[in-house]
């Protein structure tokens, strides 16, 4: 199994204004999974985006990366509201996994210590894990890794966390180059976000985001 890509309608942690014409431009790609921030659209056209998207057959993703307790709480009440298949991002609250367990949503949660905006990750690979673990033994479904806004060596720490991890993790944040989808391919996690990437004509000088998505998708499949 190759791995999926989680197309994200954001730009700079923000979902953009036109992000519903872009889906309905690309909606028949092969890419199940899309999804986009809490921030940037009002809630009636995030309602209105999600529910297309499912009309489509897609699965959705609510990405947040707010960090109080408060502000989480709110993230997961928007995506219950919004009704989104999975909420990512968020460092773990109790009183959050909790509310999360009693609604129809999947909860992928950030793991190790997370601060900032834009987010990265500090300390060690062996106490991010070792965070993990202890979060797959309560209960979430999966991972949001930011690998690549790690403070160390994100390739490793992506590594050493796919053979300690046994539930789904999704590679999130700045992987925006061939060489870059080269070692996703080689990690082989089970989901990785693009968005900004998407926007800045990483892929395809010049491309449509259409003919970036469409690229990435065709370089995931060959050898």
């Amino acid at each position: 199994m190759i791995p999926e890509l989680i197309t994200m309608l954001t730009y700079n942690d923000e979902t953009v204004p036109n992000a519903r014409e872009i889906f309905e431009e690309c909606s028949d790609l092969s890419c199940r999974y899309w999804g986009f921030k809490d921030i940037g659209l009002p809630k009636t056209e995030m309602i209105d985006l999600v529910n297309l998207m499912k009309e489509k057959g897609k699965t959705t993703f609510l990405e947040i990366v707010s960090l109080s307790e408060e502000e989480c709480m709110a993230g997961a009440r928007v995506a219950v509201e919004c009704g989104f298949d999975y909420l990512m991002g968020t460092v773990f609250h109790e009183k959050v996994f909790n509310f999360i367990k009693e609604q129809n949503l999947k909860f992928l949660p950030f793991c190790g210590k997370v601060t900032g905006h834009p987010s990265v990750v500090e300390g060690t690979i062996q106490d991010t894990i070792a965070d993990a673990v202890r979060l797959q033994e309560y209960g979430v479904d999966g991972f949001d890794l930011l690998a690549y806004r790690f403070v160390g060596d994100p390739e490793k720490l992506a590594s050493q966390f796919l053979k300690e991890i046994k539930i789904p993790v999704v590679i999130a944040g700045s992987i925006s180059s061939f060489q870059r989808l080269d070692k996703i391919k080689e990690l082989n996690p089970w989901a990785f976000t693009i968005g900004t990437a998407f926007f800045d004509k990483k892929f395809v000088h010049e491309g449509s985001f259409r003919e970036q998505m469409k690229k990435v998708i065709d370089y995931l499949r060959s050898n």
